[in-house]
């Protein structure tokens, strides 16, 4: 039993060892990255708190909505642009959204900057500029690329230090020849991956020597000394956070190398499937001679069937003729999940050539599709958002605390030794 207790001793010995040093390289980054998206778990809430006007409308009496085909003209006209993409809500008091791309021939040369390319799927493509429109009146109400609020500017800021350390903000590159964009998501990913490890030997080191321990570490004891009861916030809280912190931390380097996304994909076993749902997908099948498309009202009324609930939809317009017309479906509601249904139409005759349900989805497939939701708290709603909210402000007090516990066996290390020794000396005889 001797020699158990002490192999456990070094093995707790060398888990704070990893543990502190974790804390003490990449505190400071935790502290910053932690903070920022404790903010921007509420990213969408509170860019429609600030810009209300773009996403609330009012129906008036005697109003009803136009048809899609008349937003989508308004906004092409306007915009001078191609629809790409369309929203339409479930709540009959929100705004359709449109997005919309250049058309090819007006295009300019260097148009797209590197500040405006997106990772992922659409990776070397710009986003598409989001219109905001009334459906009863085709009002435009403004679009993404206009908007320069003071908050909107703020929670842009706020990502590009979660994500960058605001590195993207710097055009010479500080690294040689590297891109500061990717230097700032090397660094976040480093330390994401350290932070996961640090989690993982935090759950190790909260595990008590003595069974009759185990009540302490559950609760937070605030009638002792100050010192106990950040030594408790620390323990416990990170404790009662962990899973949710294990869930951020392995799931956020995969936006700052390739190789980690690569496998985790495989982890999952879902790598080629990917790459194979990458390749052209189902086609419509194109009339030998012309033919009148459905309208998009049709489309909305086949989905409608197959997927009968409430819920938003999205619609991927064709991108040719041979294309078929993608639609996806969320729920709605507090504990709504962020995971969609899809249905693949032929776009000239509105039936349904495919339908992927994300509930019956095996397990694997699920979590490799909700990764990104897993990350950010939006896997079921605000449910989930309120927790990674608290999950979040515990990780960036875990540094703080972490930092103080340091310390304070510093002080009491080196106050030992500054303690003098008492030498004892045998009386002389005389």
């Amino acid at each position: 039993m001797k020699k158990k207790d002490t192999n456990w001793a070094k093995t707790r010995k060398f888990l704070n060892d990893v543990h502190l040093w974790i804390g003490l390289a990449i505190g400071l980054i935790v502290l910053v990255v932690c903070f920022c998206g404790t903010i921007y778990v509420f990213n969408d809430e509170i860019r429609e708190a600030a810009t209300p006007e773009l996403y609330r409308v009012e129906q008036k009496a005697g109003q009803h909505v136009l048809s899609a085909e008349q937003l989508l003209a308004a906004v092409e006209t306007a915009s001078k642009g191609k629809v790409v993409s369309l929203r339409v809500p479930a709540d009959a008091g929100r705004s359709w959204q449109f997005g919309v791309r250049k058309k090819e021939g007006d295009k300019k040369k260097g148009e797209h900057k590197r500040a405006d390319k997106p990772e992922g799927k659409e990776k070397g493509k710009a986003k598409p500029v989001v219109y905001y429109v009334n459906p009863y009146t085709a009002q435009i109400l403004g679009n993404s690329k206009e908007v320069r609020s003071v908050t909107v500017n703020f929670m842009t800021t706020i990502f590009s230090l979660h994500r960058w350390l605001l590195l993207d903000k710097i055009e010479k590159p500080i690294f040689g020849e590297l891109d500061n964009r990717k230097l700032g998501g090397y660094i976040t990913g480093v330390s994401a991956i350290l932070f996961t490890i640090g989690v993982l030997s935090g759950i190790a080191l909260w595990v008590p020597r003595k069974i009759k321990s185990w009540k302490q570490g559950f609760k937070v004891k605030t009638s002792g000394s100050w010192k106990r009861t950040n030594h408790d916030l620390h323990n416990t809280l990170g404790f009662y956070a962990c899973i949710f912190l294990f869930c951020m931390g392995s799931t956020g380097p995969q936006w700052g190398f390739d190789w980690y996304r690569t496998g985790l994909r495989k982890m999952l076993g879902t790598y080629a499937q990917e790459k194979e749902k990458e390749k052209r997908g189902p086609q419509s099948v194109v009339p030998a001679g012309a033919a009148e498309k459905p309208l998009i009202a049709d489309y909305l009324h086949a989905a409608s069937t197959v997927l009968d609930y409430p819920g938003d939809y999205l619609l991927n317009l064709p991108a040719d003729s041979s294309a078929a017309l993608n639609i996806s479906k969320t729920k709605i509601g507090f504990f709504a999940p962020a995971a969609a249904d899809r249905i693949v139409m032929d776009q000239y005759t509105a039936k349904v050539i495919k339908t992927e349900r994300f509930a019956d989805l095996p397990f694997n497939q699920r979590v490799s599709g909700s990764i990104k939701a897993i990350h950010t708290g939006e896997l079921y709603g605000m449910f989930t958002k309120i927790i990674y909210f608290f999950a979040c402000l515990i990780a960036t007090s875990l540094p703080v605390t972490g930092t103080l516990i340091w310390v304070n066996k510093m002080k009491k290390s080196k106050s030992k030794k500054a303690v003098p020794v008492r030498k004892h000396f045998e009386p002389a005889v005389i």
